[in-house]
């Protein structure tokens, strides 16, 4: 049985005066002190190196901005993205047909698809490169006809791959491995539902991989591939050690006739820059077209920020009064 409580009770709760309007009440914003002093020592530090940068002659800006268009240096960053780009379309085509392999459930094509992605991500990149150079050593004439029997026709080998022809495959087959693994592991990441149900809708296989698939994969699969076209785009320098004239090597010549060796660093390095900034700016807005089925609002773009901080400094919002307490 419950009883209510006293009338005393209440009234033993005094009652609050002279309450102050949440009008008025000052809001006061937290401070990060330790926040603000981490920020200002970058700053300094940021300074004094750009500082350093601009005032150091030993970086010999003269000569930088002499050489970082010149002819010669244009015609190796061609031949630098050439390589990139033959690289990139043939390692990614190839590495496509090797992830199907390694998820096929055939034991013979999962394992060689396995084996080739064991062998080509072992042996260094060099090494590769230098085999395919030296082809014609290696066999000095190619046939075909009956195998283990005799020969219908058969070519030498001594003109067959010449120095590009030798770097772009050997750039090619090494990125195929590492971009095997990488589609491999986006289309893991799918889940296996979307396929029961397209397969379930009587949608052809090779549509299913193509409409249902690729798509869902590509939000997993861009970042890692960006990833290795960017350090692809740096690494063609290795194929230098076969004279073959992109940035890199183009830029030891110029600075072993004269002596310039950190200025023309720099050129090389100016490239580099400008070249990954450019993929990374076609990776953002890739990556964005994708992301449109599994986000409904993408993040804006870089433009769209900057137009939004311009209104917001041309029309700032005005700030509102907190409501008052309804008593």
């Amino acid at each position: 049985m419950t009883s209510a409580a006293p009338p005393s009770a209440a009234a033993a709760v005094p009652p609050v005066k002279d309450a102050v309007p949440d009008a008025e009440l000052k809001v006061v914003p937290v401070r990060h002190y330790w926040r603000w002093a981490a920020g200002a020592a970058v700053l300094v530090v940021a300074a004094q190196f750009a500082h350093g940068l601009f005032t150091n002659p030993a970086w010999e800006w003269e000569v930088f901005f002499q050489y970082l268009t010149a002819d010669s240096v244009l015609r190796a960053v061609w031949v630098t993205l050439q390589l990139t780009v033959y690289g990139t379309v043939l390692g990614f085509a190839l590495g496509l047909v090797l992830a199907l392999m390694r998820l096929s459930s055939s034991p013979l094509l999962s394992g060689v698809a396995w084996a080739y992605v064991w062998a080509f991500r072992s042996i260094p990149l060099i090494v590769q490169l230098l085999f395919w150079f030296n082809l014609a050593y290696l066999y000095e004439e190619l046939g075909l006809g009956v195998p283990f029997g005799p020969v219908v026709w058969s070519f030498g080998t001594m003109h067959l791959v010449g120095a590009m022809s030798a770097a772009v495959i050997g750039l090619a087959l090494h990125q195929a491995a590492y971009a095997a693994e990488i589609l491999r592991g986006g289309f893991l990441a799918v889940d296996p539902g979307q396929l029961e149900a397209a397969a379930a809708l009587g949608i052809p296989r090779l549509r299913q991989l193509r409409r249902v698939v690729l798509p869902q994969a590509m939000r997993s699969v861009l970042p890692n591939a960006a990833n290795e076209i960017v350090s692809l785009f740096k690494g063609t320098s290795i194929v230098s050690v076969m004279a073959i004239g992109e940035l890199f090597y183009q830029v030891q010549v110029i600075y072993g006739r004269n002596g310039r060796v950190v200025p023309l660093l720099m050129v090389a390095t100016a490239w580099y820059i400008v070249l990954t900034t450019l993929l990374s700016i076609v990776q953002y807005y890739v990556e964005r077209h994708f992301a449109r089925g599994a986000d409904r609002t993408p993040p804006p773009t870089p433009l769209q920020r900057a137009r939004a901080l311009a209104r917001g400094l041309k029309h700032p919002p005005r700030p509102q009064n907190l409501p008052q307490e309804t008593r």
